[in-house]
């Protein structure tokens, strides 16, 4: 039997690349468009086919991950999205990079299903491992712009595919040989659905899910995707090169992991209600406000913003792995990540549109009205009770 702080070591590894690889385009795309001779509106839409099948392919990912193996789909998910990647780098028209950047979001389907019911069924305390599974995919979107904007500003963009390409691989081969397929049975001390509510009341947990996974996904993957060029256009005066526009970028970043972090201990001993409304009401404004912001005053509205996204990712999380037995868990998560980054996906020509057409200012506005769903599904959000025995 494999070692569940083995298991648990990978998949916090594996959230780490997924983040990383989905948005090493989004950094990149700066530099490259100009390669291309095409601007940075016309560039960013080809990434789009790659996140909606991001969200998209998670439906049939976390089926054959309950049907069949998680631990196969997880090899095929370092294998395939390191070799995805390496391609990207390799390409040499647009439509080539589409194509990669599709393969790329294909294989990054994978994880989230699959990885994150492998997470839970090895949890012992379901809030900490969420929360710090959470940091790992914090730390990649931050590293993913810290390193693609170093490499690219002194070894060119397609060594910012290549070198965490084949890096991917060789962890994939270290997971094959140290983690074994077994046969699922319900470990002691797993999460097996922790917490219920009332019969009545369960068609609120369902409205609430749905309408703040779609809201809180999109604005997600539009504002982790447009800051690297937010920060360039706003930031003027102390951003010179990319290197240093990554710097600024990840350390934004670092405040939605210690959010993470924290927020992961505290479902531990609080109700879901008790820190999902407190988000949800800030989110919105600080979105809002932040239109019109540049410099400092950005970065720090920027950093409550990317505080309460992170956060928000962590509650949701934790709601499935609390309401779902291990059976179904992979498809359950599925479906949060279908409707999560199906939504999200169209959110990256929404940014390359609303950017065209009216700046970042029309856009983080947009983002504001949008958000106030999530405070509607939180205000719908039951309490819950905890389940003993």
């Amino acid at each position: 039997m494999n070692h569940p702080r083995t298991v648990i070591a990978y998949i916090n590894l594996a959230h780490f690349i997924d983040h990383y690889a989905m948005l090493v385009f989004a950094a990149a795309v700066i530099v490259i468009a100009p390669v291309f001779g095409m601007t940075y509106g016309e560039l960013l839409p080809y990434a789009t086919p790659g996140f909606v099948a991001f969200g998209a392919g998670s439906l049939l990912t976390g089926w054959l991950g309950d049907r069949w193996s998680r631990r196969h789909m997880m090899v095929i998910f370092f294998i395939g999205i390191g070799a995805a990647m390496m391609a990207v780098g390799l390409t040499q028209t647009p439509q080539q990079l589409g194509i990669a950047l599709l393969a790329v979001g294909l294989f990054a389907a994978i994880y989230h299903p699959v990885g994150t019911a492998m997470l839970v069924a090895h949890a012992e305390k379901l809030g900490r491992e969420v929360g710090v599974n959470g940091v790992w995919g914090n730390l990649g979107v931050a590293s993913s712009a810290l390193i693609t904007g170093i490499v690219c500003q002194y070894l060119g963009w397609r060594w910012a595919f290549l070198l965490p390409g084949a890096a991917t691989m060789v962890i994939g081969i270290l997971f094959a040989i140290k983690v074994r397929h077994e046969a699922r049975a319900v470990r002691k001390g797993a999460q097996q659905g922790s917490v219920r509510v009332s019969k009545d009341a369960m068609w609120r947990v369902i409205v609430a899910l749905v309408i703040t996974i779609i809201a809180s996904s999109t604005t997600f993957n539009a504002f982790t995707v447009a800051m690297p060029k937010l920060f360039a256009e706003r930031l003027s005066g102390i951003t010179v090169n990319a290197a240093l526009l990554g710097v600024i970028v990840a350390g934004t970043y670092v405040f939605g992991a210690l959010a993470q972090y924290i927020i992961g201990h505290l479902l531990d001993r609080h109700s879901l209600k008790i820190l999902f409304l407190p988000l949800a009401l800030t989110l919105a404004p600080l979105l809002y406000f932040s239109a019109s912001l540049s410099g400092l005053p950005l970065i720090l509205i920027c950093i409550g913003i990317v505080i309460c996204i992170f956060g928000q990712v962590t509650v949701n999380d934790a709601m499935i792995g609390k309401y779902t037995s291990d059976e179904w868990r992979a498809r359950a998560y599925s479906v949060r990540y279908f409707l999560g980054f199906t939504a999200a996906g169209v959110s990256v020509g929404v940014v390359a549109t609303l950017h065209e057409r009216g700046g970042f200012a029309l856009m983080l506005q947009a983002l504001g009205g949008l958000c106030v769903l999530v405070i509607i599904g939180a205000i719908c959000f039951p309490q819950e009770r905890k389940v003993h025995g």
